[in-house]
């Protein structure tokens, strides 16, 4: 199954040697799960001449708002509600989880609560899962059509369902805490509270369910293409 990678941000100069850009980071985390996958630096207007052009769709996270004013955002989400339309499956993380809440109607802002950074435990509905976060930008308000199914008490809307046509997360299950390590080091100081990184730091190496999760999103593309097969099927017959 062929998937989009659509880019809307990029690792910092500094770690991107070492340690790769976000669609390095999808595309070892999917690894061996049955996807092949194609990059589109949307971020830089490469865009998909169409939501056909690969079987589904993932939008990585980025430093930019979803609410900012930059080029690539409007015509993402009219991208994101043609494919909803379409019914070709779109999965986002964190950024991606924001700009599809968005599109869809639903409000990103600033957390007054702040930042949330390193290994956090999340809850699927009595499955707790541990990711690394990076965001202040939360999505406060989800669409209609959205269903919540990961929470905590510091992100309400921490993980959405579009039946079975997007799922999107906040945490970031491609993160390493190598990565994280160098986003405190290198991104963070100054711009997140002290207090905030050091606690991060203090939990760096907590076990993450980076796995389960990437089962979870390579099941969600794989089943989809399975029930629209199975469809076609049906009308042939």
């Amino acid at each position: 199954m062929l998937i989009g990678i659509l880019q809307t941000g990029e690792s910092p100069d500094a770690l991107r040697p070492a340690l790769g850009d976000y669609p390095d980071f999808f595309e070892t985390l999917l690894a061996d799960r049955g996807l092949t996958f194609r990059r589109y630096r949307v971020m830089s207007m490469d865009f998909p001449a169409s939501i056909h052009d690969c079987d589904g769709w993932l939008i990585t996270g980025s430093r930019f708002g979803a609410y900012e004013d930059h080029p690539f955002i409007k015509p993402l989400e009219e991208f994101i509600r043609a494919a909803y339309a379409g019914h070709v499956p779109v999965v986002g993380i964190c950024f991606g989880h924001q700009i599809i809440a968005q599109a869809m109607g639903g409000k990103v802002e600033k957390f007054s609560g702040g930042w949330s950074v390193g290994p956090t435990e999340y809850d699927f509905g009595g499955q707790k899962i541990t990711l690394n976060a990076w965001h202040q930008d939360q999505v406060t308000q989800k669409p209609e059509a959205a269903t919540r199914i990961a929470s905590t008490d510091f992100c309400q809307n921490a993980a959405l369902l579009y039946d079975d046509r997007m799922f999107t997360v906040q945490p970031h299950p491609e993160f390493t805490a190598d990565f994280v390590q160098g986003l405190i080091d290198k991104r963070g100081r100054g711009l997140v509270p002290d207090a905030t990184l050091d606690a991060a730091v203090a939990r760096i190496d907590t076990p993450l369910d980076r796995a389960p999760m990437a089962d979870r999103i390579a099941a969600f593309f794989l089943n989809h293409q399975t029930t629209t097969a199975n469809g076609a099927e049906k009308l042939r017959a």
